[in-house]
């Protein structure tokens, strides 16, 4: 740790408002990154320059990722979190290890499988999003911590620095934030707390290039930086959160915070033409429908097709729906119910979802139901990639859930509640938020982790690191990943050009293909002529990702996001 004494006191870097208001004035450049040393890729200019300089100092790819995570939580507050919790892939080349670390929320001891049904039985939906009872047990501090703990060289007290001098002293809000927090403030009016950090004092709203401040969260971070990560979950800060849900009729209790832990886990595994796709498991249902999905793809010639084709978008659309009409039945929780992994990421059963495919017509939703692989065994959600020169690589994804989470921001701590809660099935078969159908395997029950759709996803070749990418987009995220790894595997793009590309999406049901602007429409005529009904709406996903070859870092920053970045070094 030596080598990163001193890092963050301030005199090697220029201060977060001086950063800010240059990127402000120079405007967002997405163009190719590339270095020899290293990359860094993540929604925030301002976390990718404290991140790049951890690697630039002798940091490793985990110490950068802990950094950037909690950056991000002070600077980019509609998705960055401590609020929250998410899933990390680290992928060690001298090693050959790959690990994945699950800190995502679990529902408190006091949850019960009917907490957001009326006396009807009737799912109520405001219930599971915008109120106190909507927040499970956060991960974010608690995952962060054991990844810096396990792999990376830095004291926690430093990871924190740039984030603590971020909220203190500030930083210059782009225009993105503006917007973000005008259109959200209905959401912020009923709490008193919100509206404090989200406004100034006189009520008014911040104007592109105001100084923005956040005493109460880099009181919250000091704490966690004097006293470890346990402050989080039974120190000043738990006592907070317990407070603000005290007064509000909410569930979480000191001993829900106490008794958090997060877990490492095997990642989900499988190989496609040749590349080793590692991606998270469960509780996330990414990986193992990763996976299932580029299975079914394998044995269609793909980069012959040519990418936006009509044969090319059917295909993706067909194994979308079979992905994605397994998940509402068997996907949850490993640690309360029986996930049939082994199956769904099974070449043979590929081969019988396959069959299922004709080239000529799309197979409406209405007949597709889950499958049988046995055996058994957010839209503002954010993702970053990170890759060092010693064979280290993270990719990293976390969320609150909605943009701005529930809304709720915890009274003198300063940060945002999230409203995971709604990932679990209100009432089996009744749509979430994202319009995705759950079953009895993702039912509230307590301690248990909410399925999640984040894919931080790894891709290796020979047992060297290739591609690090994933995305936000709630039910886009899968689709989103899966498209990043065909762009750059079958279509040989850049990573520049593969994070740009247009995107399309399909979740089994609603039975609509989904697509951003940017495709033909002669090609999108030809869809509707065997059978898909195509809706043309807003951008998908922020995939920040970088691929590696011969020894060099590319880095491809999603121009869905005005403030991304992607910087070597």
């Amino acid at each position: 740790m030596g080598v990163l004494a001193g890092i963050f006191s301030g005199a090697l870097l220029l201060s977060p408002l001086v950063m800010a208001q240059q990127a402000i004035l120079e405007g967002s450049r997405f163009y190719p990154q590339e270095s020899a040393k290293g990359m860094v890729a993540t929604s925030h200019f301002l976390a990718s320059e404290v991140a790049r300089d951890v690697l630039a100092q002798g940091g490793n790819a985990v110490d950068a990722a802990v950094v950037a995570g909690f950056a991000l939580a002070v600077t980019q507050p509609r998705s960055g979190n401590i609020g929250g919790g998410g899933f990390m892939l680290i992928s060690d080349e001298q090693s050959g290890d790959v690990i994945a670390i699950d800190y995502r929320e679990t529902a408190p001891a006091a949850a019960t499988e009917t907490m957001f049904q009326d006396e009807d039985g009737e799912a109520v939906t405001e219930r599971s999003r915008y109120t106190h009872l909507a927040a499970g047990v956060p991960g974010t501090v608690a995952g962060l911590a054991m990844a810096l703990e396990e792999y990376g060289t830095m004291s926690l007290a430093d990871a924190l620095a740039p984030a603590i001098r971020l909220a203190e002293e500030g930083f210059a809000v782009p225009s993105r934030f503006v917007q973000g927090i005008q259109d959200s403030k209905a959401r912020f009016e009923p709490w008193e707390a919100s509206m404090a950090k989200f406004f100034k004092e006189d009520g008014s709203a911040y104007e592109v290039g105001d100084t923005y401040r956040q005493p109460d969260l880099a009181a919250t971070l000091k704490r966690i930086a004097e006293n470890g990560a346990r402050e989080f979950y039974e120190g000043e800060t738990a006592r907070l959160i317990v407070a603000e849900m005290e007064n509000h009729d909410g569930l979480i209790t000191m001993e829900d915070l106490a008794g958090y832990q997060p877990v490492a886990r095997e990642p989900s595994h499988g190989t496609y033409r040749g590349y080793d796709i590692y991606a998270m498991s469960p509780p996330s249902s990414g990986g193992a429908h990763i996976v299932q999905m580029l299975n079914i793809l394998e044995d269609y010639p793909i980069d012959e097709m040519g990418f936006g084709s009509a044969d090319s978008l059917h295909l993706m659309a067909e194994a979308m729906k079979r992905a994605y009409a397994d998940r509402s039945e068997y996907l949850g929780d490993t640690g309360f119910v029986d996930v049939p992994l082994d199956g769904i990421t099974s070449k043979e059963y590929a081969a019988e979802l396959r069959a299922q495919i004709s080239m000529e017509q799309a197979t409406p939703s209405a007949d597709i139901g889950p499958g049988d692989p046995l055996p058994y065994e957010s839209n503002e959600t954010t993702h970053f990639s990170i890759a060092d020169g010693e064979g280290l690589a993270v990719s990293n994804t976390y969320t609150i859930n909605f943009s701005y989470g529930s809304g709720i921001v915890v009274d003198g701590a300063g940060f945002l509640l999230n409203n995971e809660m709604d990932d679990f099935s209100a009432k089996p078969g009744v749509p979430n938020a994202y319009g995705l159908i759950g079953g009895e395997a993702n039912k509230v029950e307590p301690g248990k982790r909410m399925l999640s759709s984040m894919t931080p996803t790894i891709v290796k070749r020979d047992g060297k690191n290739f591609m690090i990418t994933g995305s936000p987009g709630g039910s886009r995220i899968i689709t989103t990943t899966l498209q990043m790894l065909m762009n750059v595997i079958d279509h040989n793009m850049n990573i520049q050009s593969a994070v740009s590309a247009p995107r399309m999406h399909h979740q089994w049901l609603p039975d609509e293909l989904r697509v951003e602007d940017g495709f033909s429409p002669d090609t999108l005529e030809l869809l509707r002529q065997r059978g898909h009904t195509v809706s043309q709406q807003d951008a998908m996903g922020a995939a920040q990702s970088i691929v590696i070859r011969d020894g060099m870092f590319y880095g491809g920053a999603d121009p869905r996001r005005s403030t991304s970045s992607a910087i070597g070094l």
